[in-house]
């Protein structure tokens, strides 16, 4: 009997992206609506991608294949 792959999961793969050095780049949330209740500094902390740390990106590595 073969061994089993498993699956991506799809929604999370779509979020997140894996970089050269092994890190997952992801969106920053609260970026979508309500911006007039933001600061200028906030909108364009949150224009800059985020990254997981590492008890994350190890927990979420899997689901996107790697």
């Amino acid at each position: 009997m073969g061994k089993i792959k498993h699956k991506n999961k799809k929604a999370v793969t779509k979020r997140m992206k894996l970089t050269a050095n092994g890190k997952l780049k992801v969106k920053h949330a609260n970026r979508s609506h309500m911006a007039h209740n933001k600061t200028t500094k906030q909108k364009r902390h949150l224009r800059k991608d985020g990254y997981l740390s590492k008890q994350m990106a190890k927990r979420h590595r899997y689901t996107i294949g790697h």
